[in-house]
């Protein structure tokens, strides 16, 4: 049984406990309180606990991290002011459309974003993408379900350019809305929800290994049998106002928090 927002690390690595890369806790905690940061995106730390979440990912100041699909930058918000002295953060996006975000951030405080670089995330031919195995760190936040959705999967291809840009003993860390096993007839592709062994086949597939995962994320008040799916909860609220005191009751949705090593 899961024990709530409290860290639990279940280190799966050839049956022995690997230690976390350690992450810096005052740079992390001043990064997270950040004057640059919303307000609105300060509200939903209760749901996403992004000091517990790096932490665990071993993300240190000094890396070279990729987000995936930033969308509209709340990781972002914490990763640029972070980075900003000593590592390096690519946002990694669809086109310039999915990185608008990012960008208007970097203009509005380039103190804080000055440094972020942008590439096309999935790369195709000719596109500018993340050097192959320049990377500490890739960070995908609550996108497999993405890839996954509709009609062609693409989420393999995603999980192999992910493991292009790491390098050797990389990390890949991945928050996804998590769809319990039995869950019957609830589809991932249009849930929003994915399966923890789908996850786990295509990152296997790729050639990642799993070293960790916690309940950092985890919601037990979830339901996940939604009929809008997961964009029924906050912040989406997808239903309108269809009892949205009950869904606001609930809460962002159920999350898995899954650590991969690429191997050395």
């Amino acid at each position: 049984m899961r024990s709530g927002p409290a860290l639990l690390a279940l280190v799966l690595t050839a049956g022995s406990v690997a230690a976390a890369r350690p992450a810096s806790s005052p740079a992390l905690m001043a990064a997270v309180k950040a004057s640059t940061r919303s307000p609105a995106n300060v509200a939903r730390d209760r749901y996403r606990h992004p000091v517990e979440t790096l932490r665990f990912f071993g993300v240190k100041p000094t890396d070279t991290v990729v987000e995936i699909w930033p969308s509209g930058g709340w990781y972002t918000e914490i990763l640029g002011p972070y980075l900003a002295a000593h590592g390096t953060l690519y946002a990694a996006g669809p086109d310039d459309k999915g990185l608008a975000a990012v960008k208007a951030k970097q203009s509005a405080a380039p103190s804080a974003y000055g440094s972020v670089r942008f590439a096309t995330f999935p790369a195709g031919p000719g596109a500018t993408s993340v050097p192959a195995g320049s990377a500490d760190v890739v960070l995908t936040f609550r996108n497999v379900h993405n890839w996954r959705f509709g009609a062609t999967d693409r989420t393999q291809a995603a999980f192999d350019q992910m493991f292009a840009m790491l390098k050797p003993g990389g990390t890949l860390g991945v928050v996804e809305h998590h769809l319990p096993e039995a869950s019957g007839t609830i589809e991932e592709a249009r849930s929003g929800y994915m399966k923890r062994s789908s996850v786990l086949a295509y990152a296997t597939k790729a050639g990642f290994r799993l070293a960790g995962e916690s309940a950092i994320n985890s919601n037990p008040k979830d339901t996940h049998d939604y009929p809008k799916g997961v964009w029924t909860l906050p912040p989406g609220f997808a239903d309108g106002d269809h009892d949205r005191a009950r869904y606001a009751a609930i809460g962002e949705s159920d999350r898995m928090t899954l650590k991969f090593m690429k191997p050395k």
